[in-house]
């Protein structure tokens, strides 16, 4: 059993408790135009082209390319991703780091030799390792037997998941884990569907579900000034927590523009919407209307 990930980030402070380690997973269930990680989207393998980085006295990658999909055009390379079949000989040559293949795949035997390296600072600060991506239950055939090995170990997980997903999925997933990094970005369905390419009445149907159970989970809550910043949508936040009954804690996570220039150098479209960061006054009056129900909540991871 293999799994495909797209990066692996040691020493990472804001995606659970201590210092972790993050398995970023290839493959999503949402398409949020705003991603943070967009190379984190499609499932497959991806390149990612660097442009400044490509020398024009170079051109070592041209004849490298065992399927012909890399070719001269004036003063830099043009990559046939229809071709391409991501064999990564056009990585392994090029000396300015201007082309990566992005995506690889592993064994649960390889990402245990990776985390134990890292048992140290979980020890120390209490913390572990975290699933991540895109959507790391889209892959549940292979983050279910990781879950076990990593439980064995006696090493402390969390999955931070969309909830867009069959709920038995993620109750499994609850159930392995130590703790649930639950993201709920916008209760308006039909803004979730403009810009997330989903509705979000399984995700909040499996937020109440979950909720009944004694699994930990943490709500994050991407900002975006303009989207889900507005008294509307925080009070009807609100008013879908309460009811759940829970001493919700709740992590605001301020947008920053880190997917702009990634999306370019996978020639993605831009976001139909100029997304902007939310002002620090409008985060803390946001961070005061959850305080105000008894929910601990924190700005940032």
């Amino acid at each position: 059993m293999k799994g495909t990930i797209f990066d692996i980030k040691r020493y990472a402070i804001h995606d659970g408790p201590g210092i972790r380690t993050t398995l970023f997973f290839k493959g999503c269930t949402l398409n949020c135009q705003w991603c943070h990680n967009p190379e984190g989207i499609q499932a497959g393998r991806e390149i990612m082209f660097r442009p400044e980085r490509c020398a024009p006295e170079c051109w070592d990658c041209v004849p490298r390319c065992p399927k012909k999909a890399i070719r001269r055009e004036e003063n830099i390379i043009a990559i046939d991703t229809e071709i391409c079949d991501f064999c990564g000989e056009c990585e392994d040559v090029c000396a300015y780091d201007a082309v990566a293949v992005i995506g690889r795949d592993v064994t649960v035997p390889e990402i245990l030799a990776e985390v134990e390296k890292d048992r140290i600072f979980f020890d120390e600060s209490g913390g572990g390792v975290t699933l991540s991506g895109g959507e790391p239950l889209a892959q549940a055939d292979f983050v279910m037997p990781l879950l076990e090995a990593l439980g064995e170990r006696d090493i402390h997980t969390a999955v931070d998941t969309s909830g867009f997903v069959p709920y038995e999925i993620l109750n499994e997933a609850a159930r392995k884990a130590d703790l649930i990094l639950y993201d709920l970005k916008v209760l308006d369905d039909s803004k979730h569907r403009l810009f997330t390419g989903q509705s979000n009445k399984i995700i909040l149907e499996n937020l109440q579900k979950l909720s009944e159970s004694e699994v930990e989970i943490l709500i994050r809550m991407p900002v975006l000034k303009g989207l889900n910043d507005d008294k509307e949508n925080i009070q009807k936040m609100v008013e879908f927590l309460v009811p759940l009954n829970r001493s919700w804690r709740i992590y605001l996570l301020p947008f920053h523009r880190g997917g702009e220039g990634k999306r370019k150098r996978l020639n993605r479209k831009s976001p139909e919407v100029d997304f902007e960061v939310p002002s620090e006054k409008r985060l803390e009056e946001i961070k005061e209307a959850f305080s105000s129900q008894g929910f601990h909540v924190k700005i940032g991871g």
